[in-house]
C-alpha cells in the first residue's frame, strides 16, 4: 500500500507543479504584465488550467485514489487524511469537464481585464457584461457540483467547506442585531481624531517601513518578496516561496501599513505549512475563514493594539518626524482605531468592516439565486451602502469596482472575511491564556511567542482538521461570536472612554 501511496504523492505533486505555474503567471499578471500581453496570458492560463484538470481527473489516478481510500486503514493517520480529502475533491472535480474548466478560465481572465478597464474609466457599465458572464458560469458550476438548499452553498463550499447559507444567515443576524447597535453607541460618543494619518507620508519611506514591519512579524524574505499591485494579495508557489503585494497612498498612511500587516499574516500561515506535504492536502490551508483569521489576528488583535505600538511607535516617529514627532502615543492609538462609516472595505474599521461583508454577502446570494441582476448592480450596491453605513457612494471606483474578487470569479469568498475576524478574536483570547506574559512580550516588540503558538496550533496541521475541529481543539468550543463582541467592547471602551 505504501508503493501506491508514493504513486499518489508523485501524481499530486506533478499537478501541484502545474497549479503553481499558473499561480506564477497570475502573480506576474497583477504585478508586471504589459497591457498587450493580456490576451496571450489568458490563453496560457486557460491551457494550463485544462492540463491541471486532466491530471486530476485522469481515470487511472481515480482508480488509484479509490483503491487507497478503500484501504486507508493500512495507512498512517496523515496519509489516510490526505487520501480522504483528495478522493473527495476528485469526485467533485470529475463533475466538471475539461471544456468547462478552460471556458471558465477564459471568462475569468476576460473579466479581470474588463475590471481593470472599468476602473480606469470609473464606469461599472464597462464591467457589467463580464460580471454577468461570471455569474452565469458560477450558476452552471453550482449545478455541476450540486447543492441541497441554495446554489450559493456550492460556492461557499469552495472556500469554507461545510459552511452554508443557513449558517451565515444566523451569523449576519448577530452582526445586524449586535454590531449595528454597538456602532451606533460609539457614534454618539465623543469622536477621536485621525487626521494625522492623512498628511503627506513619503512613498519610499512607507515602502521601507512596510518591509521592516513584515520582517519584525517573522516573514521570511528568503522565502518570499513584496511588490506593488492595484489590490494587495498573498500568493504562494510552495511554503518556501510566498509572496505579498501592497499599495501605497502618500496621503493615507493606513493604506499601506494595514495591507502589509494583513497580507503578512496570510503569508506567515503559508510559510508555516509543512513543506514535506507539498502538493498534498496536509500542505494546504484549512479554509479561507481560518486563513483570514491569521491575517485579521495580526492586523487587528495585535497591530491595532496599544501594546504593539508601545514597542514600535518611537521608530515610526523617527521615520516621519514632521507628522508624528509631537503626537502622543495615546492620540495615535485612538486615531488608528477610529470608528466611522467608510466607502472602502479594505480601509474600514474593524466594526463597520462586517457591514461591508454583509452587503457583499446579500448581493452574491441574490445574484446566485436570481433575485438580483448584474444590470444596474451599482445602484443596488449604492442603496445598500446608504442603508447599512449611511454613506453616499460618489462613483463606481469607490463603490462596486473597489474589489477584485468578482473579476477573479471568487463568488462565495467574502463571508470568509467576517468568519476570519471572529476566529481571530477567539484564537487570540486563547493565546493570551496559553502564553504567560504574551502582552508584555508584545510591548517589548517580541511577537515570536505568538508566531510560535500559531505555528503549533494552526499552521503545522495543514488540512488535517476541519475548521470547526481545529477551533474546538484550540479553544475547546466551536466558533462563538461572543469572543469578537467581548474583544471589541473591551477595546473601544478604552479608545472612547465609555462603557458600551
Amino acid at each position: 500500500m505504501q508503493d501506491l501511496y508514493l504513486q499518489y504523492v508523485a501524481h499530486m505533486q506533478k499537478k501541484a507543479d502545474v497549479d503553481f505555474s499558473i499561480a506564477v503567471l497570475s502573480w506576474d499578471k497583477e504585478v508586471n504584465l504589459p497591457t498587450k500581453g493580456a490576451t496571450a496570458r489568458s490563453q496560457q492560463v486557460a491551457t494550463l488550467s485544462g492540463i491541471s484538470h486532466e491530471l486530476f481527473t485522469d481515470e487511472k489516478f481515480g482508480e488509484l485514489l479509490e483503491k487507497l481510500h478503500t484501504n486507508k486503514g493500512q495507512l498512517n493517520d496523515k496519509q489516510a487524511r490526505n487520501v480522504e480529502l483528495s478522493f473527495k475533491k476528485y469526485l467533485q472535480t470529475k463533475k466538471k469537464t475539461t471544456e468547462f474548466v478552460i471556458r471558465s478560465s477564459k471568462v475569468i481572465s476576460t473579466a479581470y481585464h474588463a475590471w481593470l478597464e472599468a476602473r480606469q474609466q470609473n464606469d461599472y457599465a464597462v464591467f457589467e457584461k463580464a460580471l454577468a458572464d461570471i455569474i452565469e458560469i458560477k450558476k452552471e458550476e453550482a449545478e455541476l457540483l450540486g447543492y441541497k438548499d441554495h446554489p450559493y452553498d456550492a460556492m461557499l463550499e469552495l472556500y469554507e467547506p461545510d459552511c452554508r447559507v443557513k449558517d451565515l444567515d444566523l451569523l449576519f443576524k448577530d452582526v445586524r442585531e449586535q454590531l449595528v447597535l454597538f456602532a451606533k453607541q460609539l457614534h454618539e460618543a465623543p469622536q477621536v481624531d485621525d487626521g494625522f494619518l492623512f498628511k503627506n507620508f513619503d512613498k519610499d519611506k512607507q515602502w521601507q517601513y512596510g518591509l521592516d514591519v513584515l520582517k519584525d512579524m517573522g516573514y521570511d524574505f528568503e522565502a518570499g518578496r513584496q511588490d506593488l499591485s492595484p489590490h494587495p494579495f498573498t500568493i504562494n508557489f510552495s511554503a518556501n516561496d510566498v509572496r505579498v503585494t501592497t499599495r501605497i497612498d502618500e496621503h493615507n498612511f493606513g493604506n499601506m501599513t494595514w495591507s502589509c500587516i494583513h497580507e503578512g499574516g496570510h503569508a506567515l500561515y503559508e510559510q508555516g505549512l509543512p513543506m514535506q506535504e507539498y502538493g498534498l492536502p496536509l500542505g494546504e490551508y484549512i479554509s479561507l475563514g481560518i486563513h483570514e483569521s491569521q491575517s485579521r489576528l495580526w492586523e487587528n488583535n495585535v497591530a491595532r493594539g496599544l501594546p504593539y505600538w508601545k514597542a514600535n511607535y518611537k521608530k515610526l516617529q523617527q521615520l516621519f518626524p514632521d507628522n508624528l514627532a509631537s503626537l502622543p502615543l495615546d492620540v495615535f492609538y485612538k486615531g488608528i482605531n477610529k470608528i466611522a462609516p467608510s466607502l472602502i472595505r479594505t480601509e474600514s474599521d474593524e466594526v463597520h468592516y462586517h457591514f461591508h461583508i454583509l452587503i457583499r454577502y446579500e448581493i452574491e446570494k441574490g445574484l446566485m439565486e436570481g433575485s438580483i441582476s448584474t444590470k444596474d448592480l451599482n445602484k443596488v450596491w449604492n442603496a445598500k451602502y446608504k442603508e447599512y453605513l449611511g454613506v453616499d457612494v460618489p462613483d463606481d471606483n469607490q463603490g462596486i469596482l473597489q474589489d477584485i474578487h468578482w473579476a477573479h470569479g471568487s463568488i462565495g469568498y467574502f463571508p470568509t472575511y467576517s468568519l476570519g475576524s471572529f476566529y481571530a478574536a477567539q484564537f487570540f483570547h486563547q493565546a493570551q491564556k496559553d502564553i504567560p506574559h504574551l502582552v508584555d512580550e508584545i510591548k517589548k516588540g517580541n511577537t515570536t511567542p505568538l508566531l510560535d503558538w500559531l505555528r503549533e496550533k494552526v499552521h503545522q496541521h495543514g488540512k488535517f482538521y476541519t475548521a470547526e475541529q481545529l477551533c474546538k481543539k484550540i479553544t475547546g468550543e466551536k466558533l462563538n461570536f461572543r469572543y469578537f463582541m467581548d474583544y471589541a467592547k473591551a477595546k473601544y471602551n478604552e479608545v472612547y472612554g465609555v462603557v458600551v
